[in-house]
Formats: C-alpha cells, sequence, structure tokens
C-alpha cells in the first residue's frame, strides 16, 4: 500500500548529500592549554587545594568514597550495615521533633486550607461562564 512513498522515501536518501563539508582531519589544536585555570572573577584568584593536590589517584577511587543519594560503592553487602542492613524499628522513631510537622492539618487552623465552595467549584467547572449567565 505504502510501497511507492517507501521507494522514493528512500531514492531521497540515497542522492543526499551533506551541507556541511569538513575539511582536514579533526584534531584537538596543540595551543590550548587545558590545565584548571581560576575563575576570572574569583576574589581569591585561586583555585581550591582539591583541585592542585588530587586526593583520588583514579577515578574509581574517588567513585568509591564519592556521595550522590547515598554512597556510590560498586556493591552493597546486606551483611554490612547499609541498605537493608537494620530494620525499619531498629532506625528510631518516626515521630517528627518540635516544632517540625508531617502534614498541613497537624499546623494550627489557620494554616489549613479554606475549603472550596460550591459556587467557586462551578465557575472553575464552566470556565467562568456561569457567572455572566
Amino acid at each position: 500500500m505504502f510501497t511507492t512513498r517507501v521507494l522514493r522515501q528512500a531514492a531521497q536518501h540515497a542522492e543526499r548529500t551533506p551541507s556541511i563539508k569538513f575539511i582536514g582531519k579533526r584534531t584537538i589544536p596543540a595551543s590550548i592549554d587545558h590545565a584548571p585555570q581560576p575563575h576570572p572573577e574569583s576574589p581569591t584568584h585561586s583555585l581550591p587545594a582539591s583541585f592542585t593536590q588530587p586526593s583520588h589517584s583514579t577515578f574509581s577511587s574517588y567513585r568509591d568514597h564519592a556521595q550522590q543519594f547515598g554512597p556510590l560503592r560498586k556493591t552493597i553487602k546486606s551483611s554490612e550495615v547499609g541498605i537493608g542492613g537494620l530494620a525499619g524499628s531498629d532506625l528510631g522513631p518516626v515521630s517528627p521533633p518540635k516544632g517540625v510537622f508531617f502534614d498541613r492539618n497537624e499546623l494550627p487552623s489557620r494554616f489549613h486550607r479554606t475549603p472550596i465552595s460550591l459556587a467557586e467549584i462551578e465557575a472553575v467547572e464552566t470556565g467562568g461562564a456561569a457567572a455572566f449567565a
């Protein structure tokens, strides 16, 4: 049914030549210095110590000590105290500390949501058209 369309598209793509032509082999210029530099607006005009003296010799050793939503270690064993190593009841109480609330309804009444009237619901559902009728 669509064989003509498929054949036309195949013919167009077969004859297609790119508009951009690159001259020569792609190489990185040797004159560019890739060494870390302090930002021109830096107040100290120097790099942090972590840039000048790297604490990790390889990316793998960095990854073993990095934290992003928890440890990034390659293996997490359940025998160690890690994810799933302790029962939930051993982690402590779930009740919030003083001055912290888990739900808006636990706050004083002045912070509760105001109830929506039937007229307001009608105005929202009709897009305001019922208010002028």
